[in-house]
């Protein structure tokens, strides 16, 4: 959810900071700006949509200067418009914000009682106000900043630019992620890693409250009490070339045909020889009666299938929730809870609120995320990284995969420490996981297929997806994943509940999308599939050979995988449900990697 770019450099900082944001795009955004510091001039370019439109207005109009700031936005306060884009300006101040300022109405009546008004429907102009403010109050652009931030409320990462100064920075953070990167003779502010990969190697992590002062020298950082931070300095090691399109006309496309490679890689983290092996300081499932899992979106629905895996293959009890809902139900959390939260960007606002609730209160957190620098990872006590290398479509596909596989091992793990499987059955399933990237690989040949059926499914104003028991997760998904990016209606249900309400939407304007891998739930999804049928339903039945073959007639289309161990079946089935979406997305010429008003990163609640 938007993007931040900030740099302190030798050469002309505009086409650097629209490439900077050029790959920030996957984060979602509906409007772009740049604002620069020249001779002492400060001025800045904006416009709306893509970044196309920006970079054709800086061919027209071009923005001189060696420093500056630059911003992908996605809506919160005000609709798209140059108006509401940032960088907002007042005065002497320029400012690109991620995230919310909560009290803005309050800071904005006190300004207007002090005879300044806002031009803008948005709570970052507030920030620039502010700052101008305390500029005109006669302080330095240094304490200007720390005095504004100092009366803000909310969640947000911050850059500020200041008229007059062409070797100053201002960047903070409160529970949005902000990067420093450290050239020579240069510096550099990025939202993440991603956005700074080219330009340096050598990356500080702000932390939760920390505002830096940022010159070409250097960065002098504070933390939320004043006091100077000695944050550490990391070297990244992240290939440019994971965040292009490498041949394929998506980045979705691409993900997607990433994943017999990065589930290799997951695999590899956590199998070695016949030993699954946790990261420090590990995890004892003897002591722990009950999981909560916690997520949103896809990753939500990976903690929903890793619910049957805990609870059938190893006994233990979970609670799934919703992130968004989590803390406002006050769950008690006993001695004995691991609570474990799951987050492709490890800042997803909700979860990471979450995760602050059970602080104190459960046994151990444990955060399952791709970026191991993130804030849900610092603040957990285990950290699972998936190995799924950036992500840039806003669906998530490889990220999905690999979130499953990493569950899948610590469920597995699970039931041989508490003695729920033996020895013979361990080897089985570690076997089935093992198998993975081969199926995966194998199953990406449906792809051809799937297009065809797709063209006909983009033509559907609505579509339902059936699964029973780990399938009906899968399902959700499905739903989700064609909800997202193709903009079709699409609705799951798990198979039994058909006939007790969602059977009366079923007719033949309406494709029904039945998950049925030849699993002991089989014969029952055959027999809801057969109710559609019955009622004139089209049928798209996803299965394996088996399955085809003792399926009976009458299904409208099927597709066939691998036959893989029922308990693989989730991660292998995710495969179908993302080329279905991708395919009929593109049949219908929608934008696959940035689907309209959704965001990578969600970082506000």
């Amino acid at each position: 959810m938007c993007g931040i770019v900030g740099v302190l450099g030798d050469h002309e900082a505009a086409p650097i900071l629209v490439e900077a944001l050029k790959r920030l795009e996957y984060r979602g955004y509906d409007s772009a700006g740049i604002a620069t510091v020249n001779a002492g001039r400060l001025d800045r370019r904006r416009a709306v949509g893509k970044l196309v439109n920006l970079s054709d207005l800086l061919v027209h109009d071009p923005l001189p200067g060696k420093s500056g700031i630059g911003h992908t936005r996605w809506a919160t306060h005000g609709a798209p418009s140059v108006t509401n884009a940032h960088p907002h300006r007042a005065g002497r101040v320029a400012v690109v914000h991620n995230g919310i300022i909560e009290n803005f109405r309050e800071l904005r009546e006190d300004l207007a009682a002090k005879g300044i008004g806002h031009d803008t429907d948005t709570d970052t102009e507030t920030v620039a106000l502010l700052a101008e403010h305390y500029l005109d109050q006669g302080l330095a652009p240094r304490d200007a900043a720390e005095q504004t931030l100092a009366r803000l409320t909310g969640a947000y990462a911050l850059c500020l630019l200041f008229e007059g100064e062409d070797d100053l920075i201002i960047a903070a953070r409160r529970g949005s992620p902000l990067a420093i990167g450290h050239g020579e003779g240069e510096m550099f502010v990025g939202s993440d890693a991603i956005a700074l990969a080219p330009l340096t190697d050598r990356i500080t992590y702000l932390e939760e409250g920390d505002w830096a002062v940022i010159t070409r020298g250097g960065a002098e950082i504070r933390d939320a009490g004043g006091r100077i931070a000695n944050r550490p300095v990391k070297l990244i090691h992240l290939d440019i070339g994971q965040v292009d399109k490498a041949g394929h006309k998506h980045f979705m496309a691409k993900e997607i045909a990433e994943q017999p490679t990065v589930l290799t890689d997951t695999l590899a983290h956590y199998l070695r020889g016949d030993v699954i092996t946790l990261p420090e300081p590990g995890l004892d499932f003897t002591g722990i009666e009950r999981l909560t899992l916690v997520a949103c979106g896809t990753a939500f629905y990976a903690c929903l299938t890793a619910k049957y895996w805990f609870e059938q293959i190893a006994g233990l009890p979970v609670d799934v929730d919703v992130a968004s809902e989590f803390r406002y139900r006050e769950p008690p959390i006993g001695p004995g809870t691991v609570a474990l939260f799951v987050s492709q960007s490890g800042e997803t606002a909700d979860t990471l609120a979450a995760l602050r609730y059970c602080a104190g209160k459960a046994e151990k957190i444990v955060s399952v995320v791709n970026v191991a620098e993130s804030s849900i990872a610092r603040e957990s006590d285990l950290i699972l990284p998936i190995h799924a290398g950036p992500e840039i479509g806003v669906a998530s596909t490889k990220a999905f995969s690999c979130q499953l596989t990493v569950l899948a091992l610590l469920a597995l793990e699970a039931a041989r420490v508490r003695g729920r499987i033996d020895d013979a059955a361990f080897a089985e399933k570690r076997t089935a996981l093992q198998a993975l990237p081969g199926l995966m690989n194998q199953a990406l040949a449906i792809g051809e297929r799937v297009e065809g059926l797709s063209r006909r499914l983009a033509e559907a104003r609505d579509i339902l997806f059936l699964g029973r028991g780990a399938m009906y997760p899968l399902a959700l998904e499905g739903a989700l994943k064609l909800k997202e990016i193709s903009y079709i209606h699409a609705e799951a249900y798990a198979s039994g509940e058909l006939k007790h309400g969602p059977i009366a939407l079923v007719d033949k304007h309406v494709p029904v999308i039945v998950m049925a891998p030849t699993d002991p739930l089989f014969d029952k999804s055959v027999s809801n599939m057969q109710e559609v049928l019955a009622r004139g339903g089209k049928v798209l039945l996803v299965t394996d050979r088996n399955g085809a073959e003792t399926a009976g007639t009458g299904v409208w289309e099927t597709l066939v995988l691998p036959a893989a161990d029922p308990f693989i079946a989730p991660i292998l089935y995710a495969l179908p449900a993302q080329l279905l979406a991708y395919h009929t997305a593109v049949a219908k010429g929608t934008d696959v990697d940035q689907p309209r008003n959704l965001a990578k990163s969600v970082t506000v609640e």
